[in-house]
């Protein structure tokens, strides 16, 4: 699995929100983009799964150009996205919601035989099958999100801001999450608020900044970069 994002400009009606934006995932890789609300970072990953395609550039998913194609057939490619705020079915259960993950594959059997292995991974969501998604606790809610994104048999995920809204504990166990996923085989496209953890996570980091690639590079050295730390890491 190769990602190649080239050059690619996204409007907003008539407002540029990024421009010649250029990123590469490899296989096997957990990827970053770091930077300020507003940067570009949501934006990016709303082109590469088609939801706001670009108007100038190229997008490549290994010999297949997917720019042009609709969010559906880039799902089916291997590419889920793990949305910003969740993006829940509320009121519908967690069985509910894992199973619309689901929704563009016919394989029946391998589909509830996934189901089950997301809840040996996960068997707080086998305890919940049944609650309406609306009723989890925020760190149960970013689960039930990776888990119906999984649910899609992704080669690569993208996952917007996973950690917004939870508690120090649970960015924790969110790492290790991340970590799990990427050891199972799944590349990552990160987008996160919180530069530390990010960095800490991938393998490599690109600094976006008013809709730009400003800086890229190896996470470590990122960590240790003097401009990195003063702007993003609080250091």
């Amino acid at each position: 699995m190769e990602l190649k994002v080239k050059d690619i400009t996204v409007y907003y009606d008539k407002i540029r929100a990024i421009g010649d934006i250029s990123l590469e995932v490899s296989e096997g890789e957990i990827v970053s983009m770091i930077g300020a609300n507003g940067a570009g970072k949501t934006t990016t990953l709303r082109a590469i799964s088609g939801l706001n395609p670009p108007a100038s550039g190229e997008i490549w998913l290994d010999d297949t150009r997917i720019d042009r194609m609709k969010p559906p057939q880039i799902v089916k490619l291997g590419i889920s996205q793990v949305k910003e705020g969740r993006g829940l079915f509320p009121n519908m259960t967690v069985m509910e919601n894992l199973l619309m993950g689901a929704y563009l594959r016919r394989d029946k059997n391998e589909v509830l035989s996934d189901l089950e292995e997301i809840y040996e991974h996960y068997p707080v969501l086998k305890e919940r099958s049944k609650q309406a998604a609306g009723s989890l606790s925020g760190g149960e809610q970013q689960m039930l999100a990776i888990a119906r994104a999984l649910m899609a048999k992704p080669r690569l995920l993208l996952m917007d801001e996973p950690s917004t809204g939870l508690s120090p504990k649970l960015v924790g166990e969110l790492g290790e999450v991340v970590k799990n996923l990427n050891q199972r085989g799944i590349s990552i496209l990160l987008v996160e608020q919180n530069s530390v953890l990010a960095l800490s996570l991938s393998h490599r980091a690109y600094v976006i900044e008013t809709g730009g690639i400003v800086l890229e590079g190896k996470s470590a050295e990122l960590l240790n970069n003097d401009q990195i730390r003063a702007a993003y890491l609080g250091r």
